[in-house]
């Protein structure tokens, strides 16, 4: 990939790592909550992967998806985590993001999670 971003919360001394972002509705993380799992959302499936951005694309993705929708959450995922179930794939504005394949999304695998409010329908991301 190229011009990944690293995870700006990481502990200096230890080693960086690049984070990815999936943003879930209530119910979707209520379902990964309960199950420990998560298939993808109907786009996700439709698509036969699961659709993620870095810090850098969250914030569109969440303006040009989920605008006017409350209960949002953001889940922080370690990009390693995936190895070659990651892939990286040119989408909206010719910039590369992260797609997870052949596997749902575990609950284990999420490093944190937060809230994102909105504010006048649109929903402020926050990532570090």
């Amino acid at each position: 990939m190229t011009g990944s971003l690293l995870d700006g919360a990481a502990v200096a001394g230890q080693t960086r790592r690049m984070l990815i972002y999936k943003i879930l509705t209530a119910a979707e993380w209520a379902a990964l909550e309960a199950t420990g799992r998560f298939d993808g959302a109907a786009i996700d499936l439709a698509d036969g992967y699961i659709h993620a951005s870095t810090a850098e694309q969250a914030q569109e993705t969440a303006e040009k998806h989920f605008a006017g929708q409350t209960g949002l959450m953001l889940a922080a995922l370690e990009a390693d985590t995936y190895g070659d179930d990651l892939r990286w794939e040119v989408s909206r504005g010719g910039a590369e993001f992260p797609h997870i394949y052949n596997r749902p999304l575990l609950r284990s695998e999420v490093v944190w999670a937060s809230p994102i409010p909105v504010v006048d329908g649109v929903p402020q991301v926050p990532v570090p």
